[in-house]
């Protein structure tokens, strides 16, 4: 038998607590990974649905705006932020702007309240250029929601992915969060309802049946938009309310719809990891979707009529040629001075400049005066015969 020394002996009986010093130093610095904490971290994933992130979260309140309403299908549409559509009208005019407009062929000065109609003139205005727009009614059935093949397309790529998604939780027996899909549906069937109601036409002005309208609107940042159409089918697209204000029972069935999806991130805790994984996948999928489809919309469905872009975008470098140009063409100036965009020495220098060229051609420009019944001209318009 080996005999140690004292000291040796006592050195050997310290490693087992220097042993245990160095794991307990080495688990502060590796420590060991939970899955417990793995799994509540990714129970909390269908907080993706509350998710009130300005960049993704408008997608569904977005393409409500573009269509004017919602149709039966979007039940099947899950994005982040499905509980804001019932905001829609004020994130399609998120500044509040109401530009100013006025008709070139009678004068008339008004503003565009309809918060849709000024969402889509901000989306294709642009800064120190005319955008010429046309209205006309659906042409077809259906066409009231046809926002072009490649926007519909990634659509229903979208409404595909909540099908694919649903049925492989069912496949794996994931109950629980198959029970937050149906919930997140009923919700989207409460709002897409609400909606249609309250985007039933209301208040558009008199009839003009037959009448061609031309209207110019200025927006902010410099964008002049100029809208033409039928008399009535301009003022169903500007004129009124786009979504009325809810009523009792209505408000009573939107908090309801909310209140469902908070109840749902609740529950989520009795939903596995890989139930959640899957559900936060289709909702990051739908948004990524939809965020392409709203993008390659090129029209705006409203009031069963369509909006589209027409023609090449004139570029100025003032607004004050913009206005001339209109007002030599159209032959009235009483618009661009009710607008601001002209003084009266303006409209009498265009004047004398189109009688001067008319002459040469044997044309003749006739200069009205208006007045305040005293028989004092105040300003003047030019007409061109």
């Amino acid at each position: 038998m080996v005999s140690l020394p004292l000291d040796n002996a006592a050195h050997l009986a310290n490693i087992p607590h220097r042993a245990g010093r160095l794991d307990t130093h080495s688990r502060a610095m590796f420590p060991k990974v939970n899955s417990n904490s793995i799994n509540i971290k990714l129970e909390a994933g269908v907080l993706i649905a509350l998710a009130d992130l300005t960049t993704i979260s408008h997608r569904i309140a977005e393409r409500t705006a573009l269509t004017g309403s919602a149709e039966w299908l979007d039940i099947l549409l899950l994005a982040p932020g499905i509980h804001l559509q019932q905001q829609a009208a004020s994130m399609a005019n998120a500044g509040g702007e109401t530009p100013r407009a006025a008709a070139i062929n009678n004068g008339y000065i008004f503003s565009i309240e309809n918060q849709a109609m000024v969402g889509y003139l901000q989306r294709v205005g642009v800064s120190g250029m005319l955008t010429n727009i046309h209205v006309q009614p659906v042409s077809r059935r259906g066409q009231h929601h046809d926002t072009g093949p490649a926007s519909r397309a990634f659509y229903l790529l979208a409404i595909a992915a909540t099908l694919v998604g649903t049925a492989v939780l069912v496949a794996f027996r994931e109950w629980w969060t198959v029970g937050s899909v149906a919930v997140l549906m009923l919700t989207r069937a409460a709002n897409v309802h609400l909606i249609r109601q309250r985007a039933q036409v209301g208040f558009t002005g008199a009839k003009e049946p037959g009448v061609v309208g031309d209207i110019l609107i200025l927006l902010s940042q410099d964008r002049w938009v100029r809208l033409r159409g039928q008399v009535d089918d301009i003022k169903a697209v500007t004129a009124g309310q786009w979504l009325r204000d809810m009523d009792t029972a209505q408000s009573f069935t939107a908090g309801t719809a909310s209140l469902l999806v908070y109840m749902t991130a609740a529950v989520s805790a009795n939903s596995s990891i890989f139930g959640n994984l899957v559900l936060v996948g289709v909702l990051l999928v739908e948004v990524a979707l939809l965020s392409l489809s709203n993008k390659l919309v090129r029209a705006l469905l409203l009031h069963e009529r369509v909006v589209t872009v027409e023609r090449q975008r004139m570029q100025y470098t003032r607004r004050k040629d913009m206005a001339i140009e209109l007002v030599v063409h159209s032959g009235r100036s009483d618009w661009a001075l009710g607008l601001g965009l002209l003084q009266q020495q303006d409209v009498d220098a265009i004047a004398a400049d189109e009688k001067a060229k008319r002459e040469k051609e044997g044309f003749g420009v006739v200069v009205q005066e208006d007045t305040d019944g005293s028989g004092v001209g105040k300003s003047s318009s030019i007409s061109i015969e």
